[in-house]
């Protein structure tokens, strides 16, 4: 039976991402994001409906998000659901998540976004990948691949995806 798990989401971010790095050096961070919905109810009212989701990002994409991400901030992941299950005093726990596989800023850097640095390049695997948005260039947005790691030490994978592959010693012009 095939199976398929991609989630797309469009929000603002909840807080500011907390950069940290796992015993294999791999960078990982979690944010929360706001994604509003409006919907009519039956006696014909608006009502906004907010969801709060989790979302883990993991090499570059982590890195790029610790640094130019920030509370406020509006993004566009693309990922996959994946459920966290534990025990914690007897009693089993479940969380389901979104594990980032490419994530795009939006906005100008006056959105809430930090104002220095650069404001475009990838990450992926072990080379960042950059590709702009179709039919524009991507000077106000990044976009970022990845794949996350395997906690055995073994190396990540990047994410089969077209673009131009980048270096991590190329420079990317902004």
């Amino acid at each position: 039976m095939a199976s398929f798990n991609r989630v797309i989401l469009l929000g603002n971010v909840t807080r500011d991402p907390e950069l940290r790095y796992i015993s294999t050096g791999s960078a990982v961070t979690e944010i929360g994001l706001a994604v509003n919905d409006r919907r009519k109810t039956a006696s014909g009212e608006w009502v906004e409906e907010t969801t709060f989701v989790d979302v883990t990002l993991w090499g570059r994409t982590a890195e790029v998000a610790g640094e130019y991400v920030t509370k406020g901030a509006p993004l566009l992941i693309e990922g996959r659901l994946k459920l966290d299950t534990w025990e914690k005093d007897g009693k089993k726990n479940s969380k389901l998540r979104v594990v980032c596989d490419r994530m795009q800023l939006l906005g100008s850097k006056s959105d809430g976004s930090k104002s220095d640095g650069p404001r475009g390049g990838g990450a992926g695997g072990g080379a960042p990948r950059s590709r702009p948005a179709a039919g524009r260039p991507a000077p106000e947005g990044g976009d970022f691949e990845q794949s996350e790691p395997d906690y055995d030490g073994s190396q990540e994978s990047p994410q089969g995806h077209s673009g131009t592959s980048v270096g991590a010693d190329d420079d990317i012009p902004f």
